[in-house]
């Protein structure tokens, strides 16, 4: 190893000077024996030293500079006495040498410290014996200092050179990089999470070796600290000098960071991987080869012996000395062997040579200053780092060096790591600078579009700010000039405006004063200021003793309400006679209202009919599904968001005390774990409690008993008994067919031809047209269906009328206003996806694009029965009854639902032949619910003793197996109104005689015979009317309810009520032979010669059983 390497390469350089052409031989006092053997030849000829890129030095003119290998002499035993005394005669010189090297150092670290570009590490250890070969201390070697000299040393010359980096180092320690790779002259920290690559860096920063090489990973998502395989990384990169390295974290995750710093670019030959794929003896042979190769001379390796292995022996010799003795040369990872790391065998990449006066370059050169300027001035942190490159280089005229602009343009610039990579192994200055301008290009790009979404936001700001500034401006300018007061004493002076205007209740205005006080003393940051602030705010816009002006004219009210309903006759009178007590008393007190009646008669637009009439003001809301209990009382004010009960929304929206709040759906109310809100109407809808009703978020009472409510339902089943007693119920049927044609006539057509566009067309939809929907198509209660229909045929007639003129006579350019046009075409321009609102939607949306085009008068459109299916399809009902005639076995009953009336029918068939040994039974089907099917049984057990007391021969159901089945088995049915219509089936079927198709029936029976009471004799009637019925038999308790039906429901329609069911067997039984029905079935039931009584006995008992099991 070479005696300069164990001091500071200055003073190395310095004793070099001074030290004249030889040196003596020393030996230090520790385990290890140095020597050196230099050459200083005055003749002129090439040196290694010059080869390996160092400058001369005039003050030493050496010319001829050769080294030996580093040996290590094996540690000695304990010293003896003839070993001390060498030491003893030197080692005076050795105390003067040390102070030598001392001062050598101090000055060397003096002058080091002003160096700009990185320098090597020299080692700072002088006496491990271990140093830096000549590539890896940079290429300073000096020679050796001697004994003589003394202080005239201080005189020599000290004029030294800048140490530089080794322009050939064969054989370097590789990392790979990931994402971007390094550029020469531009730093870039790196973190090391491999302990050994930790180490070895540790090591080389000991030893004055600090080189790398830095290759780009392929993968950008690979992470690691060593190379496996040469198709990992790119195979061209940066040879790096370690300037820095410390640390990251302590313990199992610990992590090295190492600042790199590039100096040019090599490329890789050959690979050493962590697991030594290549062999020592090979690996050693190519670095001793590219060791010799680098220093330029024909060197070969002495062979060592043991005695010698650790000795360097080193002369100063005035004559050519370097060629009697052969040398050994350093290997520079040498001390690497042991280590898993990636070493790796690389060349020096030269750039083609440059033309700087070509056009090309000095365009491309242009245009990259141009890019850095428009860059920099879009983005602060790119002109920051174009200033700091301009400083370091002292860069006058970036022309100069474009291939040092291109780097530093790719090193900055944000572009996949491809690109990056396809720059730095450009070695062509032109290619460097057009891919270099390629990647600034598009960071321009992207800097331009960064600056866009700046401005945008930035201009948003900066509206919103300068309107704030302004409103505070305008504060602040009316407070001096007394227009406005301080925000909390004008919002309290608002407040007490506003209820002094009020009538409140005496409990009410305390609790006023009293949340005034407390509002007057909070500040407006407290929590507590919004919930006062909003609690008064509620409180204040209350309609406090306000009412308004009800219409009591009897006239009037009659006029509103035949304008826009037919029929109703039970709600219009009970409203008028609201009307004229309300007059007579010159005050009306609330009342709570329930419309029951099927889907589609107008209950809930006969409210706001009910409103208009009144002069009162309207507010609906339903509670279909409301689960929840403080949608009516409202919550308590201690939760965040709490608001007021439907109703105080109600008062405050219609700012009276006596509105109408049509509460819609009250039987579909629903119940949840938040309570049961059907309870909570419990005191909103009760006449002695609504006058003080309590909501949980105003806790003061509000009288609610001028409010008129009206309910609506569908049915009453469940709707809470103690809320239906709170309520007055009407009543609404079902339309018949006559009241179906007056509401088609008068509101439904006319709207819907003025809905479809064709109010001033001659388009007619005939009478016997209407007739043939109501009949075929909507058999409802109500009158919903219909009006769809009717919309229907006017829409299909719109489209007929547009595709028989053609659109070139109703053209869209004529029906486009010009506001119309200009956002069509701004329409025209938006590319983006419907699904996602425009950023130009202002400019793509008008009140009024289009006006309506007029149709010319010689379109005529008549729709009649015949064209009819034309434009609503195929009827839906072919007949009006199921049966025109009846087979024996079937009667027609009348049955309620929620649609309205509807047509029953009860089918009774024998499933077997009857014989002798046939035995009894009943089954029922239809999909018939518990109390219908008692009522079965019951008609079962009733008619079997009607035969049995009437016609006692008659034995047929002593042997008949029965099949009872009610049509629409998809349709549930309930309810014992099918009594007597199940007890005629059966009869009829056991007298074989068939019914007339034109009576229809419906009653509770009981065992006995007695007919009982049922509800819905209106839509069951209506029903009925639909079936073609011209009879209908109802129980003698309902005969109030079948006088009160209006004449056109009981036009053609002969109503018989009876008590019990013998009044029933006459009306459908007339002209009976009860002989000929007595004796009916003999034949059948005759006993047979060879079956005996005991078989007859068991026969019977066997039918019983199963008669019982049926039931």
């Amino acid at each position: 190893m070479l005696y300069g390497q164990n001091l500071p390469w200055r003073a190395v350089l310095r004793r070099a000077a001074r030290s004249g052409p030889s040196l003596t031989q020393f030996t230090t006092s520790n385990s290890y024996v140095l020597s050196r053997t230099y050459s200083i030849s005055l003749t002129r000829r090439p040196t290694p030293l010059a080869r390996c890129g160092h400058q001369s030095f005039a003050s030493i003119n050496c010319h001829s500079f050769s080294t030996s290998s580093v040996r290590r002499k094996e540690k000695p035993g304990k010293p003896t006495q003839d070993s001390q005394e060498p030491h003893e005669e030197k080692s005076n010189e050795l105390i003067e040498e040390s102070k030598e090297r001392r001062d050598a150092e101090r000055e060397a670290e003096g002058l080091g410290a002003k160096a700009k570009t990185p320098e090597p590490i020299p080692s700072s250890k002088s006496s491990n014996g271990r140093g830096a070969s000549s590539g890896g201390s940079g290429g300073e070697s000096g020679a050796g200092g001697g004994e003589g000299g003394g202080k005239k040393r201080k005189t020599a010359d000290r004029s030294l050179t800048k140490p530089t980096i080794p322009e050939v180092y064969p054989q370097v320690m590789a990392i790979p990089i990931g994402k971007r790779p390094l550029f020469p002259g531009f730093y870039k920290a790196i973190t090391i999470k491999n302990k050994e690559v930790a180490a070895a860096i540790n090591e080389m920063m000991k030893r004055g070796q600090p080189y790398i090489g830095a290759f780009l990973l392929k993968d950008d998502e690979a992470d690691k600290d060593t190379i496996e395989s040469m198709d990992d990384v790119y195979n061209v990169g940066t040879f790096c000098q370690i300037t820095s390295a410390f640390p990251v974290n302590q313990g199992e995750d610990s992590a090295m960071t190492a600042v790199l710093y590039p100096h040019r670019r090599i490329k890789m030959s050959s690979l050493i991987t962590p697991n030594r794929s290549e062999t020592d003896d090979v690996a050693s042979k190519d670095e001793t080869t590219a060791v010799e190769a680098t220093l330029g001379e024909s060197a070969t390796k002495e062979p060592e012996s043991d005695e010698k292995k650790g000795d360097v022996v080193a002369s100063f010799e005035e004559s050519a000395m370097e060629s009697q003795k052969p040398v050994y040369y350093y290997e520079p990872t040498s001390f690497l062997r042991d280590r898993l790391v990636s070493i790796v065998n690389v060349e020096n990449l030269v750039e083609e040579p440059l033309d700087k006066k070509s056009l090309t370059t000095r365009a491309l050169v242009s245009e990259i200053v141009n890019t850095f300027k428009e860059v920099a001035s879009l983005n602060p942190l790119f002109r920051d780092q174009i200033s700091t490159f301009s400083m370091s280089q002292n860069a006058g005229n970036v022309g100069e060096d474009p291939g040092k602009l291109a780097d530093f343009a790719a090193a900055v610039a944000q572009a996949d790591s491809n690109e990056l990579q396809e720059a730095l192994g450009s070695m062509n200055i032109e290619e460097r600078l057009s891919k270099a301008l390629l990647v600034l290009k598009k960071e321009l790009m992207n800097a331009q579009l960064q600056s866009k979404i700046v401005k945008d936001v930035e201009s948003k700001i900066q509206k919103k700010q300068r309107e704030y500034w302004l409103m505070e401006q305008m504060k602040g300018i009316k407070r001096e000039l007394g227009l406005e007061s301080d925000g909390k004493d004008k919002l309290l002076e608002k407040f007490k405006e506003k209820a002094n205007k009020l009538s409140m209740p005496e409990a009410v205005k305390k609790v006023f004063d009293e949340e005034i006080n407390k509002l007057a003393h909070l500040e407006p940051a407290a929590s507590e200021f919004n919930v006062t602030r909003n609690y008064l705010d509620w409180l204040t816009q209350l309609p406090w003793g306000q009412r308004s002006a009800e219409n009591f004219g009897i006239q009037h009210a009659m006029k509103v309400l035949d304008e826009e309903h037919y029929g109703l006759k039970d709600v219009k009178d009970r409203i008028l006679e609201f009307i004229a007590v309300g007059k007579l008393r010159g005050t009306v007190e609330g009342k709570i209202l329930c419309m029951v009646g099927p889907p589609g008669v107008g209950k809930t637009s006969i409210g706001k009919s009910i409103a208009r009439a009144l002069n009162r003001q309207y507010y609906r809301f339903s509670v279909g599904g409301l689960s929840d209990v403080a949608e009516i009382k409202g919550h308590r004010r201690t939760y965040v968001g709490a608001l007021p009960g439907r109703i105080i929304q109600a008062l405050k929206k219609c700012q009276t005390e006596n509105p109408l709040v049509l509460i819609d759906e009250v039987d579909k109310i629903g119940r949840g774990h938040n309570g049961d809100p059907s309870s909570a109407l419990l005191e909103l809808l009760d006449p002695e409690q609504n006058n003080s009703f309590l909501d949980h978020y105003m806790d003061v009472p509000v009288d609610l008993s001028k409010v008129l409510f009206v309910c609506t339902a569908n049915m009453t089943d469940t709707i809470p008994r103690p809320l239906l007693d709170r309520m007055e119920m009407i009543e609404l049927s079902g339309y018949v067919a006559d009241e179906k044609m007056a509401i088609a006539e008068k509101y439904l057509a006319p709207a819907a031809k003025e809905l479809s566009g064709l109010k001033e067309v001659d388009v007619e939809l005939q009478k016997e047209a209407i007739v043939e929907l109501i009949n075929k198509y909507c058999r409802e209660s109500g009158v919903r269906n219909l009006k769809k229909q009717i919309e229907k045929v006017y829409r299909k007639s719109a489209l007929k009328i547009i595709q028989d003129l053609g659109e070139e006579v109703l053209s869209e350019e004529k029906a486009l206003t010009e506001e119309g046009k200009a956002t069509q075409g701004e329409y025209g321009k938006d590319k983006m996806d419907v699904k996602e609102t425009s950023q130009n939607i202002e400019n793509e949306t008008t009140e009024k694009p289009r006006i309506a085009l007029k149709v010319p008068d010689s379109v005529h459109i008549r729709i009649n029965k015949d064209n009819l299916q034309d434009y609503v399809g195929p009827p839906v009902f072919t007949s009006d009854r199921l049966y025109d005639t009846t087979p024996s076995g079937v009667a027609m009953g009348l049955a309620w639902t929620q649609m309205g009336g509807a047509a029953l029918y009860v089918e009774s068939i024998l499933e077997n032949a009857l014989s002798y040994s046939s035995r009894p039974g009943l089954e029922r089907t239809g999909n018939l619910k518990a109390v219908m099917k008692e009522s079965a049984l019951i008609a079962y057990s009733f008619a079997k003793g009607v035969m049995a007391r009437e016609f006692s021969n008659n034995r047929f159901f002593e042997h008949a197996r029965i099949h009872l089945h009610c049509p629409e088995g998809a349709v549930q049915k309930d309810g014992p109104s099918a009594g007597i219509t199940m007890a005629t089936s059966l009869l009829s079927l056991a007298l074989d005689r068939p019914l007339d198709p034109t009576i229809a029936m419906t009653g509770e029976l009981t065992v006995t015979g007695k007919v009982l009471r049922i509800g819905g004799l209106r839509e069951k009637t209506v029903a009925a009317r639909r079936a073609g019925a011209k009879m209908i038999i109802f129980p003698e308790d309902n005969l109030s309810d079948w006088l009160e039906l209006p004449e056109n429901i009981k036009e053609g329609i002969e109503g018989k009520p009876v008590r019990w069911y013998s009044d029933v067997f006459s009306e459908v039984f007339p002209n009976l032979d009860r002989e000929a029905a007595s004796s009916l079935w003999k034949k059948e039931l005759k006993k047979p010669r060879d079956v005996k009584e005991e078989g007859r006995a068991i026969a019977d008992l066997d039918g019983e059983e199963v008669e019982e099991e049926d039931r």
